[in-house]
C-alpha cells in the first residue's frame, strides 16, 4: 500500500499541490479562461439543441474537412467549445474542467491556449490529408468523413493531458492517454479516434522540440561549459 502511496504522489504530487495552491490563494481567479470556456461550452449547448440554434452554432463552430481551408481556420477557435451532439454535454464539460483548469494553473493561459490550439489544428488537418489519401491508405479516410464534423474540445483535451504528463514528469499518466487513444482507434476506427492520434502525435513533436531546446540551453549554460584559459594568462 505504501508502495503505491509513493507512486501516486510521484506521479500526481507536482500537479496536484500546484492545483491546490493555486485554488487556495485565489479560488476561481486562478482559473478565469477555464471558467469562461465552460460558460461558453454550456451556453452553445443549449442554443444548438434549440430549433432555431442549431443552424447558427453549425455556421460559427463546426468543422468539417469538406469545408474551404479559409473557413476551417475561422471556425477552429470557436470550434473547441461546441459539444458533440450525440454525446452527453457533461462529458464535454467536465473534459474542459478537469484537463484546461490544471493546464491554466501549471502552464499559464497562453500556453495552454497553443498547446490546445496545436492539437486541434493538428486533427483538422489530418482529416484533409486523411480524405486526400483515400480508404486505401492505412492513414486515409473514405470520402464520407468529408462531412462529418471534427471532434471539438476532445482533441484539445488529449493533447493538454499528454503535454502536462510531459511537463511535470506524470509520464505513467501521459502514457496512459496515448494508449487510450490507440485502443479507440484498434475499436473503432473513425474520425474523431483518428483525430486524436493525430493531436497526441502533434504535442510529442512539441514535447519532443521543447526537450531537445532544454538540452541545447543547458548544454550551452555558462556552468556546464568547461574553464578555458585565455591567452596571455598565467599558467
Amino acid at each position: 500500500m505504501n508502495r503505491a502511496v509513493r507512486r501516486a504522489r510521484a506521479e500526481w504530487g507536482p500537479l496536484y499541490g500546484a492545483v491546490r495552491r493555486a485554488l487556495v490563494e485565489r479560488g476561481p481567479r486562478a482559473v478565469p479562461m477555464t471558467l469562461a470556456a465552460v460558460c461558453l461550452t454550456s451556453v452553445l449547448h443549449v442554443v444548438q439543441n434549440r430549433s432555431w440554434g442549431y443552424r447558427f452554432v453549425q455556421d460559427i463552430g463546426a468543422v468539417r474537412a469538406g469545408d474551404p481551408l479559409w473557413l476551417a481556420l475561422v471556425r477552429t477557435p470557436l470550434s473547441l467549445f461546441v459539444p458533440a451532439l450525440d454525446l452527453p454535454v457533461w462529458g464535454a464539460l467536465a473534459q474542459i474542467l478537469l484537463a484546461l483548469g490544471v493546464a491554466e494553473v501549471c502552464l499559464g493561459r497562453w500556453r495552454t491556449l497553443a498547446v490546445g490550439y496545436a492539437a486541434t489544428l493538428a486533427g483538422t488537418a489530418y482529416a484533409r490529408a486523411g480524405i486526400a489519401l483515400g480508404p486505401g491508405s492505412p492513414l486515409g479516410l473514405p470520402a464520407e468523413d468529408a462531412r462529418v464534423v471534427d471532434t471539438g474540445p476532445s482533441a484539445a483535451v488529449v493533447g493538454l493531458a499528454v503535454y502536462l504528463g510531459w511537463r511535470h514528469r506524470a509520464y505513467v499518466t501521459a502514457g496512459a492517454v496515448v494508449l487510450a487513444m490507440v485502443a479507440e482507434v484498434l475499436v473503432k476506427a473513425n474520425l474523431a479516434g483518428k483525430e486524436h492520434l493525430a493531436a497526441v502525435a502533434a504535442v510529442a513533436a512539441l514535447c519532443g522540440a521543447s526537450e531537445v531546446r532544454r538540452r541545447r540551453r543547458g548544454a550551452d549554460s555558462p556552468e556546464r561549459r568547461s574553464p578555458q584559459r585565455t591567452r596571455g594568462a598565467e599558467p
